[in-house]
């Protein structure tokens, strides 16, 4: 990459960074535009052509994905508070709005989200942004830490990897009746699996809490397990940590074969240190575990 286009993705994600720091704020054309130095007069057509999409619409979307995540993982905040957050006057609106996109009443999609067109209709936004994410490492990236055993709380699921946010729905209500917050408790995942290989009827992931206590299902499979200790090699990997498979795919296809070490009989695992819409999504922060011998 040369030095110039370099440079303008770095102003581009400025851009970016900025909007998901402030989708509660006048997103102004002309003010963003100020942020990475660019024209108000070409701004809108630099947007459209990097990312395929317009200024507008992305916000919009942006501003939608945050209001689905609240609505699907979060009960502290009403619906009605949901719409302004989002940018709408009154929650009528914003119910159309989002019917208009998902196919479902907000108020629908917080009881029993349909996974299916929530995916379909986010295409747009993570196409735009995979143009700018990090998906190059190099070894530095890469450290080796010896990990302590950590004794955790597992709930399994197994099935299409597209429907994985009703098992998070599931497992985030478990754990706030267990009074396992993630601010005092570990969250990890495990994958048993790999997504671009396994059918989907039979993908696995566990989604684990750090715990000790002793295990209370209230009403859910949930299962004491570990996460064993050892020497693991962990990449660190910030914003949008949706799809962690471009980090995998280099610790695999290039960290491993060239740095001597063997993996260990046990599967790849994350913990996931920050969590959207918590924190805007550019900073949200998970880690990968590759077990080594």
């Amino acid at each position: 990459m040369t030095a110039a286009l370099h440079n303008y993705d770095a102003r581009m994600q400025r851009v970016l960074d900025h909007i998901d720091r402030h989708l509660d704020d006048n997103l102004d054309l002309d003010a963003v535009s100020r942020i990475a130095a660019f024209s108000k007069y070409h701004f809108h057509r630099q947007f459209t052509a990097a990312f395929g999409l317009s200024f507008h619409r992305y916000v919009q979307l942006a501003r939608m994905k945050r209001a689905s995540y609240q609505l699907a993982y979060r009960d502290e905040q009403t619906v009605t508070d949901i719409a302004m957050d989002a940018g709408y006057d009154a929650p009528d609106a914003f119910a159309r709005a989002f019917r208009q996109r998902f196919g479902q009443s907000p108020s629908s999609f917080r009881k029993s989200p349909d996974w299916e067109p929530w995916l379909a209709a986010f295409g747009p936004l993570d196409n735009a942004r995979s143009k700018l994410m990090q998906t190059t490492y190099t070894p530095d990236d890469v450290t080796i830490r010896d990990v302590a055993p950590t004794p955790v709380a597992i709930m399994e699921h197994r099935g299409d990897p597209a429907t994985i946010g009703a098992t998070i729905q599931r497992f985030i209500a478990w754990r706030k009746a267990a009074g396992l917050s993630p601010k005092t408790a570990p969250t990890f995942n495990v994958f048993h699996s790999d997504p671009r290989t396994t059918p989907p009827a039979e993908y696995r992931m566990d989604l684990c809490v750090g715990t000790d206590r002793p295990i209370e299902a209230h009403g859910e499979r949930i299962e004491a397990g570990i996460i064993p200790g050892g020497r693991c090699a962990v990449l660190r990997v910030v914003g949008h940590t949706d799809n962690l498979e471009p980090a995998a795919l280099y610790l695999y296809r290039d960290w491993l074969p060239a740095s001597g070490e063997e993996a260990r009989d046990f599967p790849l695992y994350c913990q996931r240190i920050t969590f959207f819409p918590e924190v805007p999504e550019h900073e949200v922060v998970a880690e990968l575990f590759l077990p080594l011998t």
